[in-house]
């Protein structure tokens, strides 16, 4: 930990005002290093009380979501984040690739309060209005194959799956091949974009992108979005929240980075996902059919039983649930919400 943040875990952790000179004593700093940090964290939003002759104390941190805070819950080889937040920015994603393009260390992360031109898959937009999600990106420098790439997007998947059950107590699921389902809805998008380096065959780099729905924005979704889109929170997001769902991805997420290519993460994928034993719709290129999702493959591919019969497995395309079996999947997960109030 640095200054900022060893000081911060004191002021926390402590019952009643702490001095500057104790605090130092305890860090081994200077009491300006001491004094450097608690303005560095006033400035990110923690309201932090002198006393004259009595010292510092921690009187509110709920409205701070800041760097510090973020990397204090950060584990293991998430360590190596860098994390940059912005109030406002065009995409989270187009930021870091330029940064990449400037020679960005892998680790990198933006994150974003809200996004003006936020992306989706195939071109699409992603709503990402201030104060309702967590929109973030990060940059990686991967060493394998630029084939390999899908299992960046894969793993990401599960990493979020996990992060919102860790926060919200409900199982996220994955609507392959990158969407994350809570409810019956859909909660997050994942895009990741990548820069292909011809000479050694592998990526440049990937700029992975993360948005996450935290509550409705106000007055709801719009038309085009609310028979799909949900949110991990009724009314306001709990205090705390959103800096503990950006921790526990980024642990998630290069926890299973370490390991690709091999894609240690599949079983948790198949396990959370939401289309098997489901009957869709689907679109790969110009062919559209139907059938019955019977899982996925070692090769990450969607495996349907079509109508006709025949099996079919593939690794892009558009999949659209039928309605019955979404409307039953919603009720399922509402009925599994109000017992898990009652205990």
């Amino acid at each position: 930990m640095d200054a900022v943040e060893n000081v911060l875990e004191i002021l926390q952790e402590a019952k009643e005002p702490v001095s500057g000179e104790d605090i130092a004593a305890q860090l081994k700093i200077s009491r300006n290093a001491v004094w450097k940090a608690v303005q560095k964290l006033r400035e990110e939003g923690y309201e932090i009380e002198a006393a004259t002759n009595r010292g510092y104390r921690l009187a509110s941190e709920e409205g701070a979501f800041t760097p510090t805070g973020v990397h204090m819950q950060l584990e293991g080889p998430a360590r190596q984040a860098v994390i940059d937040i912005r109030d406002t920015v065009t995409s989270t994603n187009t930021v870091l690739k330029k940064i990449a393009e400037t020679g960005g260390a892998e680790g990198m992360v933006v994150i974003a309060q809200q996004q003006s031109m936020g992306k989706g898959r195939l071109g699409r937009s992603f709503f990402s209005p201030k104060g309702t999600g967590l929109y973030m990106s990060l940059l990686l420098r991967p060493k394998f194959s630029a084939e390999e790439s899908l299992s960046i997007t894969t793993a990401a998947a599960v990493a979020v799956a996990g992060a919102v059950e860790a926060v919200c107590g409900l199982p996220g699921q994955i609507k392959w091949v990158n969407d994350v389902y809570l409810r019956g809805r859909k909660v997050c998008g994942i895009l990741t974009e990548a820069a292909v380096d011809f000479e050694n065959k592998g990526l440049h780099y990937a700029v992975l992108g993360i948005g996450v729905n935290l509550r409705e924005p106000p007055g709801g979704f719009s038309e085009e979005l609310k028979e799909v889109a949900g949110a991990l929170f009724y009314g306001e997001t709990p205090p705390g929240a959103k800096t503990k769902l950006a921790a526990e991805i980024l642990n998630r997420f290069f926890k299973l980075y370490q390991a690709l290519p091999e894609r240690t993460f599949l079983e948790e994928y198949r396990s959370r996902s939401l289309l098997t034993g489901m009957e869709i719709t689907f679109t790969e290129g110009s062919h559209q059919g139907e059938g019955v999702v019977l899982g996925i493959d070692e090769k990450m591919r969607l495996v349907v039983q079509q109508k006709d019969g025949g099996k079919k497995a593939f690794s892009a395309g558009e999949v659209v649930i039928k309605k019955d079996f979404l409307d039953k999947l919603r009720e399922t997960e509402f009925e599994q919400q109000k017992g898990a109030e009652k205990v």
